[in-house]
């Protein structure tokens, strides 16, 4: 048992240095582009999680909702109690499906785009989050191009937080991180609907 203890002390005394060793390496630091997809569930709420570590630095927050529409939200109240720091805008009108008119959707998408983009060019916002904008981008809703040009002449130390399934393979490209959420289970699968405090 002793030797069981200090082979283990020893191992985790060298995995320390070496980790340490990797951590004073990096020096860099800028604004990254983080792009959260995948079909699971909690790639807004990751986002809105790095919202909350900003505001605890102190630091301004743009986020667009580009699908989500104006009906009750958890997260959105929270943020919206923090107006010095934080400026919330639910541009969309729901999902796909429930509109089923794309010439109304591509307007709401480029309205959505036209404050995205008036947030990535405030150099007072420290994070800008683009939720659910991987779902326009695969609809073709707006100019991919324009989107990942836009994104790529962000101020230096602007965060860039894009969420949403189907993340194009170009904004995965020019990506600093990216987390593909994988779904296992989902209680809405049995029959369990949408609840406060867990969806919404």
């Amino acid at each position: 048992m002793t030797e069981d203890l200090a082979r283990h002390a020893e191992k985790m005394k060298k995995r320390k240095e070496h980790q340490d060793k990797i951590v004073s390496e990096r020096q860099v630091e800028k604004g990254l582009l983080i792009v959260h997809t995948g079909k699971g569930k909690g790639k807004s709420t990751a986002a809105f999680g790095m919202a909350m570590r900003a505001i605890a630095h102190g630091q301004k927050v743009g986020v667009v909702q580009f699908i989500k529409g104006p009906w009750e939200s958890g997260e959105r109240d929270l943020l919206r109690k923090f107006p010095d720091q934080v400026e919330v805008h639910a541009m969309g009108e729901g999902f796909t499906w429930e509109t089923q008119d794309r010439e109304r959707d591509i307007r709401a998408a480029q309205e959505a785009w036209e404050m995205s983009k008036r947030f990535i060019e405030d150099p007072s916002i420290k994070m800008v989050i683009l939720d659910e904008l991987n779902i326009v981008l695969r609809y073709d809703y707006l100019d991919l191009r324009e989107v990942l040009a836009a994104i790529a002449a962000r101020p230096e130390g602007c965060h860039v937080v894009v969420t949403g399934r189907n993340a194009k393979d170009e904004m995965i490209e020019i990506a600093d991180l990216v987390t593909e959420m994988t779904q296992i289970k989902h209680p809405f699968r049995d029959g369990v609907k949408a609840q406060a405090g867990v969806e919404f």
